[in-house]
């Protein structure tokens, strides 16, 4: 599908894991650079985005002339996050931009991707989380039309960290 400002979408494939990788690791970094204690460089591996190709759809947004400038994953149920829930939503998870080949605005067009693929499927809500100790993506995700609708407090990383999350949604038009 082609958005109006030439991005084109596409799912990726299991050949696209390492660029997944290296796109991971690069956002990473940005937000370590930037005080953003989030992500840690290394964290996701390729094994990692293709277990997603099969649970659920990761999408990469390209430009005009094929390059990378973005990403995301789009599952369809978030227990550990949510808990049990209806078929209502989708998740986004993982929204990246490649901040040096991006255009202006990139990641909202990469959320409305997720949100019209979510939307297409029948299901009204667009559901993410971020962690509490990041106020700059809670605000960009407030701005994008999500609202808060709860915390989890509890939630364990991959190394054994316990971090907060801050659950958000958005109302769909489907």
């Amino acid at each position: 599908m082609i958005i109006d400002d030439g991005i084109l979408f596409r799912q990726a494939e299991e050949k696209d894991a390492g660029t997944l990788v290296k796109l991971y690791d690069q956002a990473a970094r940005w937000m370590r650079a930037n005080g953003i204690v989030q992500w840690k460089p290394g964290d996701k591996d390729v094994a990692h985005f293709r277990s997603k190709m099969r649970e659920g759809e990761v999408w990469l947004a390209e430009d005009a002339d094929g390059r990378i400038v973005g990403a995301y994953e789009l599952w369809w149920s978030d227990e550990e996050a949510w808990g049990i829930q209806p078929p209502v939503a989708g998740y986004v998870h993982r929204l990246m931009v490649e901040r040096e080949a991006a255009p202006a605005g990139a990641g909202l067009r990469i959320l409305e991707h997720a949100e019209h693929r979510i939307a297409r499927t029948g299901r009204e809500r667009a559901r993410l989380d971020c962690v509490s100790t990041n106020p700059r993506l809670l605000a960009y995700y407030r701005a994008a039309g999500y609202r808060v609708v709860g915390e989890f407090p509890h939630k364990t990383g991959k190394d054994g960290r316990v971090y907060g999350v801050i659950l958000l949604e958005r109302r769909l038009a489907v």
